[in-house]
């Protein structure tokens, strides 16, 4: 017996003990289920089936209807990299040091079993395609526990000539997208101009890479869906995130006139200064004004990149829709676990903030659904979820053993709550963002946020307290008047584990 063979062995006869492997005959050939693991880039729960009345998401609003929607999910961190970290290893930032770019899985976890490789092990045919690792900043892809190479496409991507100037970009060098810049793609970038942050063209959604990325992964569907060897499939789109490349057909979907605009654009009252941040993302694109607080933005500059955030939310959706589609046509539904995530939140001007990087709800709010066998069907539930719990469920849901690490796993099955929306597996959302010297760990509970922000040189401490039950947009930091709320929930704060240092960027 190999090494496969032997782990496949073993966790099926875990998964036995525990009473999870599913009858063979639910799933005809197969014995598990297939799994299809969809990552959307920067998407906050702006879907219409979320109660956002501006967004047009009727295939996601189509997934939600199919199976349980968490209306209080959070990221573990509001960065694209080490979120995906703590998507495929179950474990927090916290407990790694992976809370930035330009840091390697493998670097720091040598020895780590992600969820593919789980998967892998427990005999499922692996692949992934599109932006599932964060490629780019100098962070690499993780090859271990996929079954073919992993086949990946753009995230920044243009195609009027009149958005580049027809030269290389500083956004394509960062993610390693154009030719030169071999070593640090930091130092190479700052030697290119910046590139469009919307672009609006009259061209098919293969256009694009979500277009292309959505085209490819209902082929692999096709094709695998005769194999008696259960697939996991990791598809990622990278629409919403900037810039906001998308054909015009979904900016004409919206009247600009109409959209939202931010409500409150200055920092909460009472808030530290690194709770929100200066510049950042926002101005690695041309139309930004470099230094010029958010708030202070341009009326018309703001509404243009909310319309074109919203465009590139019904775009992804569009891509989405094609999946699904996919899985009717190949007669998948039935036996496919979909599970769609954002892999963290994102401001439009509010708070004066653009993009993410911020432990501020519109930073880290997520969508997350699952649908298919061992889920409601269009049902909703206020579970508290954070990201590493998909993990855990996705392993129950398929009827094979719980992850066991060896890195930490932070992360709890979901499973209880997608058959019984009513119940409850954890009470808080923990999540957690380093601004310099300071890290501010927090949690969110049905009602609050606690985010206390650590110096890592001097110990000194200091803290935020949001009520969002009557202060949902976080305008007032009460954590100096609410003494026992405060207290309560930094109590709760003082029962996990300490948090690990920064793993620093080389090079």
């Amino acid at each position: 017996m190999n090494r496969r063979q032997f782990l496949n062995s073993a966790m099926l006869t875990a998964a036995t003990a525990n009473g999870l492997v599913p009858v063979a005959s639910r799933f005809g050939k197969r014995k598990h289920p297939n799994i299809l693991m969809i990552l959307v880039d920067d998407l906050k729960p702006a879907l219409h089936g979320y109660g956002d009345p501006v967004a047009i998401s009727p295939n996601i609003d189509r997934l939600m209807a199919r199976g349980t929607s968490f209306r209080a999910a959070y990221a573990n961190q509001a960065v694209c990299a080490p979120s995906r970290f703590n998507l495929m290893t179950g474990s927090r930032s916290t407990s790694t040091g992976i809370y930035d770019f330009g840091v390697n899985l493998r670097d720091v976890l040598p020895n780590a079993v992600t969820l593919p490789q789980h998967f892998l092990a427990a005999g499922y045919h692996t692949e992934s395609m599109g932006k599932v690792y964060h490629i780019g900043h100098g962070t690499h892809d993780d090859k271990a526990g996929w079954s073919v190479p992993h086949h990946r496409d753009k995230l920044i991507e243009y195609n009027d000539p009149g958005s580049t100037g027809g030269v290389p970009t500083r956004e394509e060098a960062l993610f390693e997208e154009v030719p030169g810049g071999e070593g640090d793609p930091f130092v190479y970038a700052r030697t290119l101009a910046k590139g469009a942050a919307w672009e609006a063209t009259d061209l098919p959604d293969t256009a694009y890479a979500d277009g292309r990325v959505s085209a490819y992964a209902a082929g692999r569907l096709n094709a695998l869906k005769g194999q008696a060897q259960p697939f996991f499939l990791a598809v990622g789109f990278a629409r919403p995130h900037m810039p906001f490349s998308v054909p015009r057909k979904y900016w004409d979907l919206y009247d600009s006139a109409k959209l939202p605009m931010p409500q409150f654009e200055q920092l909460p009252a009472g808030a530290p200064a690194y709770a929100g941040k200066k510049g950042g993302e926002i101005e690695a694109w041309r139309e930004v004004p470099v230094g010029v607080p958010g708030a202070e933005f341009d009326p018309e500059l703001k509404r243009k990149l909310i319309h074109g955030y919203y465009a590139s939310v019904s775009y992804v959706d569009a891509q989405i829709g094609k999946l699904l589609d996919a899985l009717d046509r190949d007669g998948l539904a039935d036996d496919t676990v979909v599970v769609l995530w954002g892999d963290h939140g994102f401001h439009l001007g509010d708070h004066g903030l653009w993009t993410k990087h911020t432990n501020f709800e519109q930073a880290t709010h997520i969508p997350l659904i699952f649908a298919g066998p061992g889920v409601a069907a269009g049902k909703t539930t206020g579970q508290l979820a954070e990201t590493v719990d998909i993990y855990p469920t996705l392993a129950a849901l398929a009827g094979i053993a719980a992850p066991m690490g060896p890195q930490p796993i932070d992360g709890v099955s979901l499973a209880p709550v997608l058959r019984d929306p009513v119940k409850r597996v954890r009470d808080h959302a923990y999540h957690a963002y380093p601004r310099g010297d300071w890290l501010g760990q927090a949690i969110r509970t049905e009602r609050y946020r606690l985010v206390r922000w650590t110096n890592q040189k001097t110990g000194a401490r200091s803290w935020e307290l949001y009520d969002l039950a009557t202060d949902p947009l976080e305008t007032r930091n009460i954590a100096d008047s609410a003494h026992d709320t405060r207290a309560h929930l930094d109590a709760i704060l003082d029962r996990h584990p300490a948090p690990k240092p920064q793993v620093r960027r080389t090079g």
